[in-house]
């Protein structure tokens, strides 16, 4: 005698078919949550090269602003010393021009 219940066409149903389904059905949610699990792997990847990115990106931005402001106070230094430039050079040129006047009124030629 057959303790299993009889299939709707009237034959016993194969054995271990409820095992066989079960276990398929195992293998599919197994490969779903290792997609899912691999899925978050590379989202929690792609979070990090973002943090990174960003952090990145603001230190660029730091850099850029103390280059700026390197870059401001060098021009501002080349602007003094191209002035101070230009009055030693008229002061040398004066200075010459009364060397040349004392050497002329001595009766010397330079």
């Amino acid at each position: 005698m057959n303790d299993r219940p009889a299939n709707r066409s009237g034959s016993a149903e194969p054995p271990h078919s409820g095992t066989a389904e079960i276990d398929a059905a195992t293998r599919r949610l197994t490969a779903a949550l290792d997609a899912l699990e691999r899925a978050v792997e590379r989202r929690r990847e792609a979070d990090r090269d973002e943090d990174e990115l960003a952090s990145r990106i603001q230190a660029l931005g730091a850099d850029r602003s103390r280059l700026a402001d390197e870059l401001d106070s060098a021009l501002v230094r080349t602007r003094k010393l191209e002035r101070v430039n230009r009055e030693i050079a008229e002061k040398l040129d004066a200075a010459i021009g009364t060397i040349k006047s004392v050497l002329e009124a001595a009766g010397e030629k330079p």
